[in-house]
């Protein structure tokens, strides 16, 4: 079959070689999956580059998230298990963590839902605790992890404001329907929020950005507001000050929502459940703005690195395309 491989740590347009390889072996408890969709995540360059927390052995394929099919022709989501990543014919998976791909998505689209949902999903309902009518200020919000929880806040009944870089991530951020989007690059971000809640500031902030974005965040929470963590994909893990956070009265919530897989699956699966029914009714849709054969994945993954795509790409294997 042929496989995406990293031979050595570095930029993946550099590091990624297409090969053809033998087709992995499942191990205990785990299932051989075909690969019908592969979605990129900010991880999988993170993982090229050496910088995630999971350190497959070298050489391993990326790809953390996938629509598959199984030998019985089920098509199932699921997150591989490293070194045999998604970007491949064949991966493998965990049995016991393979979920139903809804019928109301495409392979594509199938493969985009789990994990910058679930983040959402966990995020905004389980740790925030959004409620309707509360204002949700999203960072990024043209992007995979940021469009998931605009969809979700919208479908929550909140007021969201979407937070972008540049005109076209605001026409995008627009379509899935922020109620404020703010360009970043033309607007200060600080006072546009404080402008549109009448001074009061949001509820819940989700930044999946950090730095910079954070620095906003602390600045434009309201009372009683809350401000989840979900990542640093501007590069620069923030300091909080906590006298701020104590005299602001709001709350820092981080969310590590892979340790849900091992700390409380059945909650995992609880949300797919929610998520495929918002799905089936088309409150949530994942943007897929673009659709790549499999040998274009490394210079797609690359261009996630970069911050220059919106919504998700996908890598959809030839066959399953036809």
């Amino acid at each position: 079959m042929q496989a995406w491989q990293v031979h050595e740590n570095g930029e993946p347009g550099e590091v990624l070689r297409l090969a053809d390889v033998a087709r992995p072996v499942p191990g205990d408890g785990q299932v051989l999956l075909r690969v019908r969709a592969a979605n990129i995540n900010f991880p999988d360059a993170l993982l090229c580059r050496g910088q995630y927390q999971v350190r497959p052995p070298l050489p391993f394929t990326p790809g953390v998230e996938i629509c598959g099919e199984t030998e019985d022709g089920r098509r199932v989501i699921a997150n591989p298990a490293l070194p045999h990543g998604g970007f491949a014919e064949y991966a493998v998976a965990d049995a016991a963590a393979l979920l139903p791909a809804p019928d109301a998505l495409d392979d594509a689209e199938a493969a985009a839902l789990h994990i910058g949902y679930q983040t959402g999903w966990f995020g905004l309902h389980r740790r925030a605790g959004l409620e309707a009518g509360e204002t949700l200020l999203v960072h990024a919000a043209a992007g995979g992890v940021g469009s998931a929880a605009v969809q979700l806040g919208k479908a929550a009944g909140a007021t969201v404001i979407g937070v972008v870089g540049g005109p076209a991530k605001a026409a995008v951020a627009r379509e899935l329907g922020c109620d404020v989007v703010i360009d970043r690059r033309a607007e200060d971000v600080v006072a546009a929020v404080k402008e549109a809640t009448g001074g009061r500031g949001a509820d819940v902030v989700y930044d999946p950005v950090g730095g910079e974005a954070y620095t906003q965040s602390a600045k434009v929470v309201a009372f009683e507001g809350r401000i989840i963590v979900v990542g640093f994909a501007g590069g620069t893990i923030p300091s909080p000050a906590l006298n701020h956070a104590l005299v602001k009265n709001y709350s820092i919530m981080g969310l590590h929502w892979g340790l849900y897989n091992t700390k409380n699956p059945k909650l995992v699966q609880h949300c797919h459940e929610q998520l495929t029914e918002l799905a089936a009714r088309g409150a949530i849709k994942p943007l897929v703005s673009e659709r790549v054969p499999l040998s274009g994945a490394a210079a797609a993954v690359q261009k996630v690195a970069d911050g220059l795509t919106t919504g998700r790409i996908a890598v959809v294997m030839e066959e399953a395309a036809a």
